[in-house]
C-alpha cells in the first residue's frame, strides 16, 4: 500500500494505510481526545451527528522545531469543528475548518484486517493547491505518527518528516 495520498478528483485528496491494531484501538484515537494529541490534536470530542468540538493543535509537543513559515504553529492552535457522522468503530466524518474560509471535510473509515484496521481517510472541499499541499503533508506526517504509536515506536519527529512529505507532495500534486 502506497504511503501517500492521492487527489481521486479535483479538491479531494484520499490517503489508505494499513495500521497495526485491532479496530477498537484505532477508533480510541480518533475520538480520545489524551489519545489522539499523540499523534494529531487534542482538545474536545462530539459524541453525535452536529455535535461542535475543538481540536487543539499542539504539533510543537510532537517533535522538532517548526521551519520558519511555521513559526505561529509553535503555539497552542485551536480548530472548530463539528461531527457530520459517527458510526463507531468505522466511520467518522467531521468539518474541518480552514479560518475564516469555509469548512473542508474529512471522514475516516475503518475496516478491521485481522488484528489490522485498513484506514482510508478522505479530505473533500479543498478550495486551492495551497490547501490541498498543505493537508497532504499534514495528513501524512500525522499518520505516519499514528502508526508508530499503535505499533509500539518511538513517533517520529513531527516538523523533519512534515517538511520532507511536503517536498514530494508539491512535485506530485500538479500545479
Amino acid at each position: 500500500m502506497n504511503d501517500y495520498g492521492q487527489l481521486i478528483e479535483p479538491g479531494t485528496l484520499r490517503m489508505e494505510r494499513l495500521l497495526p491494531a485491532p479496530i477498537e484501538r484505532v477508533w480510541r484515537y480518533l475520538v480520545e481526545p489524551d489519545k489522539r494529541a499523540r499523534w494529531l490534536a487534542g482538545g474536545t470530542m462530539g459524541a453525535v451527528a452536529g455535535d461542535s468540538f475543538e481540536l487543539h493543535f499542539e504539533n510543537a509537543k510532537l517533535g522538532g522545531t517548526p521551519p520558519e513559515r511555521y513559526r505561529d504553529y509553535d503555539r497552542l492552535h485551536v480548530q472548530t469543528s463539528r461531527v457530520i457522522r459517527i458510526e463507531a468503530p468505522r466511520l467518522l466524518v467531521i468539518s474541518w475548518s480552514h479560518g475564516e474560509r469555509d469548512a473542508s471535510e474529512v471522514s475516516f473509515e475503518l475496516t478491521p484486517r485481522d488484528a489490522q484496521t485498513h484506514l482510508r481517510l478522505t479530505h473533500r472541499l479543498l478550495a486551492t493547491r495551497g490547501d490541498t499541499l498543505s493537508v497532504s503533508g499534514g495528513w501524512h506526517t500525522h499518520l505516519d505518527l499514528l502508526g508508530d504509536l499503535l505499533a509500539g515506536r518511538t513517533p517520529r519527529p513531527f516538523w523533519t518528516t512534515l517538511q520532507t512529505v511536503e517536498a514530494a507532495y508539491d512535485k506530485r500534486i500538479p500545479a
